[in-house]
């Protein structure tokens, strides 16, 4: 049976993109029609893609649906429609859909790839096998409410179809009661021949913009071929403000939604401190993006705004003693400052955090608004290292005087920690990808907050119930409040609304917000306005609490998710595909998290990459999909398959990720799956089994890595720097086994001994035990630094740091050692970090002018908790390492 892909992608704030795979002339598989209709109402944005496709051949087809949208949004319906037969996703409780999926993974059954995760993207995917010469229509929706940010909503629509549709249009139609003050329209796809497919229409309080590119046109943009569209529409609008400085409030069957964002209001000056993390781990192209970052951010301070810098490891620095105006000599001293940033030691966050604090609190002054920003990228290994002491420390140092931002650089930092910190002060988190606009979106996320106009922002209301947040510490310039809530029995009249607020030292209040009442809407807005505002702050709550209180909030946004049927991190969609082919159970995920259930390789989807080959199915065969493309191999399927690239987003941010966000799909004798990059193509083939204990070395300038075997019990030999007397070793388990089972660490004349029950540790002098399981326990002495958590020790000696695994797989317990910091020049089996390589025709890898033969494999990252499966070469040993094993082996320990 052949297969087909057709793929969407939604960027930003909503951003679309349709992809399939590239179509033979006589089109095999016909996307005959393609429509994308967002209707934003009220700056609620309700999104309906409707894909309709032929199989125009005699034989029976797979057909793929994959859409992306933005992490904000909730999937809120699903439908296939197959000979005038439709069925429908149901929303359940993830715990009911989860037991559906283990009793079918209990009988035999296995999950199948239906969706990952990228930085601000989650995926839906289905499949549906379609018979000769029918047709299937599948319809996705998906709601969410834009944020304003910078003074502007913005709506990203990025369009990569790989065959040109017949029928293709997005139509966008934007309707805001006060009116819209401008509307623009940009992107790839608003360029040369492409620009006469697109109109735009205003009146006073509306705006549509129509996209109807023909066949010809399809192929005629910049970035665009004989296989169809490749780029982006980007539309931006604001909406008129100056005679509404209340607010406008919309009021529809029973619900309010209250919109306040003043204009013309003065600046309050800024107290801000910024707490930089220089421990080892931010070596290298993070630290050097941080002081980029920050000498731009010194830049753009007001002169009247004071500011603070502190620099952090397992010592502490502060630049200055108090906070000091930004001056041009103030800020000469402090540029210079942040140029000798070194990178150092370990990470005392919590002994930073509170000294922030006290820079701040030891210097008040009367009219301004404070802010603390903390930027790291690991988690506590010096000092205090519980989380949740630091948690309380902080929270009892601020006492809700200011907010705390916590920007987690890379995905070797604790989130979850930093999340639950921030909420608790006021602020928020958000992680910097480590990648090559860090900088930027440092900068991006300064520019959001560097602005206060307001504080204590109090929002009070009359009549109603229900009503979401309406306390606010602080109001950006550019950003925009918003409180929805029930009008307490549609009684209109004692409605009332009002804003109090301290603006440069003395109180406001806003009277009176513009309101209008609408007629009732098909999918009755404003009431799902409040339903998405209510679940996605009972989310943020249920992180900062405990006990009962913590199960009533997510019990409350339980309910709420599946009275709206939002796909949430507390629902799954079910899907029962016709035929009685498989259910698929959609997961939407919290914030770097991954669902525990997927612990088997992915055999589902691999990266695009030129020439690759790739299998052929067979008619009846539900397997995975495999575009057509070039004649490969007589043995093989089509080869060819066009690079996906993924368009831009509103925070910079493109790269796709394997480990955040699943959907199970549930299939008769299909081996387990798991998700990796979003740019793939899927295969059917099997994949050579493990022989020994695989290993993994990432790859410069690849977006795969290299990986190869090692047979099981050897002894090796893992890091070794003469210079500092450093020697780190593992012995490997027996047969079968996935890691090592004994680890030794030796250091000037110090030992540490790690194996699956203990770890010692040896001074020379003393000797300190620690149990896997046990509570966090640490230990400090000069450069040595070790610390428990559960089944996470983390040691550092000297200038080396690895973070050690406890897994345990099949009943099975292994080590397996994470290298974070170490000096250039480290020998050993895990100081070659970095490999280069080129791909070949012929299943082949160029490694140092050598031509090798690989296999397409996968292999399970035990460097990080979650432990995901990521594809990758195999190679031989020899070829990776350049050298023999036994020039890694040693006699022992």
């Amino acid at each position: 049976m052949a297969k087909v892909t057709v793929r969407l992608t939604l960027l930003g704030v909503l951003c679309i993109c349709v992809i399939s795979a590239p179509t033979k002339k006589e089109r095999d598989v016909d996307i005959y029609s393609f429509h994308i209709n967002s209707t934003v109402t009220s700056r609620y944005a309700i999104t309906v893609i409707t894909s309709r496709v032929a199989n125009r051949l005699n034989e029976s087809k797979e057909i793929h649906f994959e859409v992306k949208i933005s992490k904000n949004a909730f999937i809120s319906k699903f439908r296939m429609t197959i000979e005038g037969k439709s069925y429908d996703g149901i929303v359940k409780e993830k715990e009911e859909a989860q037991h559906q999926y283990s009793q079918a993974v209990s009988r035999g059954e296995s999950a199948g790839i239906v969706s990952s995760v990228g930085r601000t993207l989650e995926e839906f995917k289905t499949s549906v096998t379609v018979a000769a010469f029918s047709k299937v229509t599948f319809e996705l929706t998906y709601e969410e409410l834009l944020k304003r940010r910078l003074g502007k909503y913005q709506l990203l629509i990025n369009a990569q179809p790989m065959q040109p549709v017949s029928d293709f249009k997005i139509d966008v139609y934007i309707q805001e009661s006060p009116g819209i003050a401008f509307l623009d329209v940009g992107g790839g796809l608003s360029t040369d021949e492409l620009t006469k497919a697109i109109t735009t229409s205003r009146s006073e309080r509306k705006a549509w913009v129509n996209f109807y590119p023909t066949l010809e046109q399809q192929t005629q943009c910049k970035s665009c071929s004989q296989d169809g569209l490749n780029g982006d529409l980007l539309i931006t609008y604001e909406v008129e403000r100056a005679k509404y400085n209340s607010g406008e409030v919309r009021i529809e069957n029973g619900y309010f939604v209250h919109y306040f964002a003043p204009m013309n209001i003065q600046r309050i000056p800024k107290n801000v401190v910024f707490i930089i993390d220089r421990s080892g781990s931010m070596h290298g192209r993070k630290i050097h993006q941080t002081r980029l970052a920050m000498l731009k951010i010194l830049g753009d301070l007001a002169g009247d705004d004071y500011f603070g810098l502190i620099t952090f490891d397992s010592y502490i620095d502060v630049w200055k003693p108090e906070l000091l105006q930004a001056t041009e000599s103030n800020l000469k001293t402090a540029k210079a400052f942040v140029k000798e940033i070194q990178d150092r030691g370990a990470t005392d966050i919590n002994a930073a955090v509170l000294k922030g604090v006290e820079l701040i609190n030891s210097h008040p002054r009367e009219g301004t608004a404070s802010i603390l920003i903390l930027l790291t990228d690991g988690d506590p290994t010096s000092g205090e290292t519980n989380i949740e002491r630091i948690q309380a420390n902080v929270k009892s140092a601020i006492k809700g005087k200011f907010p705390l931002y916590c920007l987690g650089f890379g995905f070797d930092v604790n989130f979850n920690f930093l999340e639950k910190m921030a909420l608790e002060n006021n602020g928020a988190a958000r992680r910097i990808y480590e990648d090559s606009d860090a900088d930027l979106q440092l900068q991006g996320f300064y520019v959001e907050v560097a602005t206060p106009l307001l504080t204590h922002v109090q929002m009070n209301y009359t009549g109603v119930k229900n009503i979401t947040q309406a306390s606010f510490s602080q109001y950006y310039n550019g950003s925009e409040i918003v409180v929805a809530g029930q009008i307490t029995d549609n009684n209109l009249e004692t409605f009332q609304a009002e804003v109090i607020a301290v603006s440069t030292g003395h109180s406001v209040t806003y009277k009176d917000p513009s309101a209008e009442a609408l007629e009732p809407e098909k999918y009755f807005t404003v009431q799902r306005i409040w339903a998405y505002i209510s679940v996605k702050q009972l989310l943020e709550k249920e992180v900062t609490l405990e006990g009962e209180a913590k199960e009533a909030a997510k019990k409350e946004a339980l309910d709420l998710s599946l009275k709206y049927k939002f796909v949430t991190p507390l629902t799954s969609m079910v899907v029962t595909k016709p035929q009685e082919e498989e259910t698929q159970v959609a997961h939407k995920p919290k914030e770097g998290k991954q669902h525990p259930s997927l612990d088997t390789p992915d055999r589902s989807a691999i990266p695009h990459h030129p020439g690759f080959p790739i299998l052929a199915s067979h008619p009846g065969h539900h397997g995975l999909p495999g575009p057509p493309g070039q004649p490969g191999p007589p043995s093989l399927g089509g080869g060819g398959y066009n690079h996906f690239q993924p368009g831009p987003d509103v925070d910079g941010i493109s790269d796709m990720l394997y480990d955040d966000y699943v959907v199970h799909a549930i299939q008769d004798y299909r081996v387990p799956v798991r998700p990796t990059t979003i740019t793939r193509v899927d295969i059917t083939a099997t994949s050579p089994p493990v022989s020994g204990v695989r290993f993994i070395i990432s790859a410069h300038g690849q977006p795969n890595p290299i990986c190869y075997d090692i047979p099981a019990a050897q002894k090796l030999r893992l890091l070794q720097d003469s210079s500092s007397e450093f020697t780190m070793t593992g012995e490997l388990v027996l047969n079968g086994g996935k890691g090592f089972k004994q680890m030794a660490l030796h250091y000037e004349e110090k030992l540490l001994i790690l194996s699956t029950h203990k770890i010692n540790y040896s001074d020379g002098q003393n000797i300190k035990t620690f149990v896997w399981g046990q509570d966090s326990s640490n230990l400090q002495t000069n450069n040595v630094s070790l610390i428990l958590r559960d089944n996470e020790m983390d040691v550092t000696m000297g200038t080396v740091r690895v973070i050690f695994f406890l897994h345990a797989k099949s009943g099975d317990a292994f080590l397996w050692p994470a290298v974070r910091q170490q000096p250039i020049g480290m020998q050993g089996i895990l100081g070659k970090t970095e490999i280069q390589y080129e791909e070949l025709p012929g299943s082949l890898v160029k490694i140092k002018d050598q031509e090798i033969k690989a296999s397409w494999s996968t292999a399970v990252d035990y460097r990080l908790h979650s432990a995901p499966s990521i594809k990758c070469w195999l190679v031989p040993f020899q070829s990776a390492m350049q050298g023999e094993l036994s020039d890694y082996t040693v006699l022992q320990l």
